[in-house]
């Protein structure tokens, strides 16, 4: 059976994978959603910051589809200035609420899986 602080290691590096996308293309989207189905079954609690995290990322899309539309009316540049910040801040944040053993719901992430 697995520990607390194992499920809460699981869950800080879930949200951490997301950074994986800086190194290697569409890694920051793959990497979360693999360990997420992979660690699912045995860590129940690692289900819900895999929804969290599969949440962000389904939102993040879309509201980078808005700035894209958005760019050309100038405001979509300071959009996506605002939507690099938040793709930093929030999952670190989200990483150390998870290493704490809580599951942070991102502000503004839209509930596709609950």
């Amino acid at each position: 059976m697995a520990t607390e602080k194992e499920t809460d290691q699981w869950g800080m590096i879930l949200h951490l994978s997301q950074f994986a996308g800086y190194l290697i293309p569409f890694a920051g989207f793959i990497a979360p959603i693999v360990i997420w189905q992979m660690k699912k079954e045995e860590l129940p609690k690692v289900d819900e910051h895999g929804k969290v995290v599969a949440n962000c990322i389904l939102s993040m899309i879309i509201y980078s589809v808005i700035c894209t539309v958005l760019v050309l009316l100038v405001v979509g540049v300071f959009l996506f200035w605002i939507l690099g910040v938040i793709a930093i801040i929030f999952p670190i944040v989200g990483a150390i609420k998870a290493l704490n053993g809580e599951v942070w719901k991102y502000p503004g992430s839209m509930a596709f899986l609950k």
